[in-house]
């Protein structure tokens, strides 16, 4: 959970650090459509709020770019709130829909020290960069970083660096579930950022439709679901046959279908996941029934 390698590189941080005071508390909507989000971009104070409203009739996720913010799966019909307490421009997108994007603009004091992930969706067994800058712009500043997995009390030192060219830090993670991260410089604490982790689904098919699944996470997935879906000529992703992981976390099924042509992949929901973890897929495959 804890293993690391330290880099310095000259990297820019999208999401932004360094404490400052609400001027005004407002919460502003954003409709979430099923083709854009309304508005797609939006101004607000230090402190304030932006309320998604999904008015679509299909799931939505807003993620922030850096890893800044994450909502859950957001239903046709609710919201996600999410409160602004630094300043910056956060760009965003919709990570089940990526080609819906959007930005936040908060107004208020620069940070001083700002944090950003590479990658703050990650599979089981991945690594992302964790970098950011500090206001100065100088190298041989001392920032530390630290972390705190899902279901900790406390957060655990990550590294002791010192920053490169025009203040710059990096360092690369590998967390086993879902991890917060924050920077110190001095005096000032960057804005928590997100690492979200999604188990690695091992999934194969043999030509006599023998599949088999293995689910790889820090934990034990005995007695847990993956389903086999089929992608339909309605371009959705159907559950067909349900499978539950062994003492391995791994499964063998036979399963019977028409003759044809079908696009299967393996897939386990956020609830049979559980605590910590997204849901996961496999890869894509394709299976001929002759």
């Amino acid at each position: 959970m804890r293993s690391f390698v330290l880099i310095v590189v000259g990297a820019l941080a999208l999401a932004v650090a360094g404490a400052a005071r609400p001027t005004a508390t407002v919460t502003k909507t954003v409709r979430i459509t099923a083709t854009a989000f309304k508005h797609a971009t939006v101004t607000i104070a230090t402190g304030s709020a932006i309320k998604w409203t999904n008015t679509d009739t299909k799931a939505h996720q807003v993620v922030a770019n850096s890893g800044a913010f994450a909502s859950p799966t957001i239903g046709a019909g609710h919201t996600w709130t999410h409160t602004f307490n630094t300043a910056g421009t956060f760009k965003y997108h919709d990570a089940l829909h990526p080609a819906l994007t959007g930005k936040v603009v908060v107004t208020g004091p620069p940070p001083a020290v700002t944090i950003a992930a590479t990658a703050p969706i990650i599979t089981y067994g991945q690594s992302t960069a964790i970098s950011g800058q500090v206001s100065s712009g100088k190298a041989g500043e001392t920032v530390t970083v630290y972390g705190q997995p899902y279901g900790d009390v406390s957060s655990f030192l990550i590294s002791t660096l010192k920053t490169g060219p025009n203040g710059a830090w990096s360092v690369y993670v590998k967390p086993d579930l879902l991890t917060n991260y924050s920077a110190h410089w001095k005096a000032t604490v960057s804005a928590n950022i997100g690492v979200q982790v999604r188990p690695k689904v091992g999934f194969t098919v043999s030509r006599r439709g023998l599949a088999s699944v293995k689910v790889t996470t820090a934990r034990s997935m005995a007695g847990h679901r993956v389903y086999i879906q089929r992608f339909t000529r309605f371009h959705e992703w159907v559950k067909f046959r349900k499978v539950i992981l062994n003492s391995r976390s791994s499964a063998r099924v036979r399963f019977h279908v028409k003759r044809g042509r079908y696009v299967l992949r393996a897939y386990m929901t956020v609830n049979s996941a559980g605590p910590g973890y997204l849901d996961g897929f496999s890869r894509t495959l394709t299976y001929r029934k002759r």
